[in-house]
């Protein structure tokens, strides 16, 4: 799943940015072509967007550590 991220023209006040997040994949036609459909859309407050992407990058970096360990017990093995 991929995301098209974009600034709203429009502001619902003057301190609160929001931003589009339209969320899609793709899929295969009829033909066989790959075709990019939209899941949904969503509107959010950039803060809450960020906050929400540095929350991802937390765990993705904390699942990183998990697998690089067992990575190295895996290599421990194979070379003892």
């Amino acid at each position: 799943m991929a995301k098209v991220i974009s600034a709203m023209t429009e502001e619902t006040s003057a301190s609160t940015k929001m931003v589009s997040i339209k969320h899609t994949r793709v899929m295969k036609n009829a033909n066989g072509n790959d075709v990019t459909v939209m899941d949904y859309e969503e509107t959010i407050p950039v803060e809450d967007a960020i906050s929400g992407a540095e929350t991802t990058k937390a765990d993705l970096e904390s699942q990183l550590a998990e697998c690089e360990s067992e990575l190295a017990d895996y290599i421990a093995i194979r070379d003892a």
